[in-house]
């Protein structure tokens, strides 16, 4: 009852607050502000469950040496980029020769993908996994891989597409 009566008054106003009045105030902007980051919440979970869709696909693509399907995955523009152990493509035309390049090496591929974490930042997006590649070259030989990887995404119109992928082998213990 008592803190209902003292006024706290801010020097520079004339205005005078109860606590009650601050009390109700806070209330009523966690109340309109809560509503909006559960919202937000759930965009940042949907982008990064779409994510997740674009990388299974990403490996897929690889797996079948698919361009069509790795176009719809990366953006097929010029100003994207792939950076790996043997070279580094820029734009689309290169980045596609990649797919040609597993196509006519390999008679069977497949990439695992696991350990995958992503991290969204308004329409850009990162994510990053480590993947496990098991071959088999024309010649019958199976060749077996390790790495991690490091794709970047950015948010068109209501799709996420890659822009950079920058893969490596796999850590350097001691």
């Amino acid at each position: 009852m008592l803190a209902e009566l003292v006024a706290v008054k801010n020097p520079n106003s004339t205005k005078v607050f109860s606590p009650r009045a601050l009390g109700w105030f806070f209330a009523i902007s966690l109340t309109l502000f809560c509503p909006a980051s559960a919202g937000m919440a759930q965009d940042v979970n949907a982008a990064k469950d779409v994510i997740r869709k674009q990388i299974a696909k990403y490996a897929t693509a690889l797996d079948l040496a698919d361009i069509d399907l790795a176009s719809q995955v990366w953006r097929t523009s010029a100003d994207i980029s792939f950076i790996h152990p043997a070279g580094h493509a820029h734009g689309w035309n290169e980045v596609k020769e990649i797919y040609h390049f597993f196509s006519s090496s390999f008679s069977e591929r497949k990439l695992t993908v696991r350990d995958v974490s992503v991290h969204i930042n308004g329409d850009s997006a990162w994510a990053e996994f480590y993947w496990h590649f098991v071959a088999k070259t024309k010649d019958g030989s199976v060749i077996q891989t390790d790495g991690r990887e490091t794709q970047i995404y950015e948010k068109t119109g209501n799709s996420w597409l890659l822009v950079h992928v920058h893969y490596s082998g796999p850590a350097m213990t001691r």
